[in-house]
């Protein structure tokens, strides 16, 4: 089976926002998943855009960390490449309905 945008997303649910105690895929903090052709071993390079919900988010190193050790861990991929960016910003509204659920926001 050929790796896919959910496996890499549901792979990222293991990233555990160390202040919300949410996972960064429920909180919409994943923008985009990129899947590069595989190379010659068969294996992908996967890019990943992603965002933090304060441009000063004190554990933004941590969830890049934790986020490429996510997608790596996959069998499939080569390389994960996280690109932190700010644009469009982050707000609530791209939270999952679990997320909002979790943190009691209604």
């Amino acid at each position: 089976m050929a790796l896919c945008e959910d496996q890499v997303r549901e792979s990222l649910k293991q990233v555990i926002d160390p202040e919300l105690y949410v996972n960064i895929v429920d909180l919409g903090l994943i923008y985009t998943v990129d899947i590069e052709e595989p190379n010659e071993e068969g294996l992908h390079d996967v890019v990943v855009e992603m965002t933090m919900t304060s441009p000063m988010c004190p554990a933004g190193p941590q969830l890049v960390a934790g986020a490429k050790g996510a997608v790596e861990g996959l069998d499939e991929v080569g390389e994960a490449e996280i690109k932190v960016v700010m644009e469009p910003p982050w707000s609530q509204d791209m939270m999952s309905d679990d997320a909002r659920d979790q943190l009691n926001i209604f």
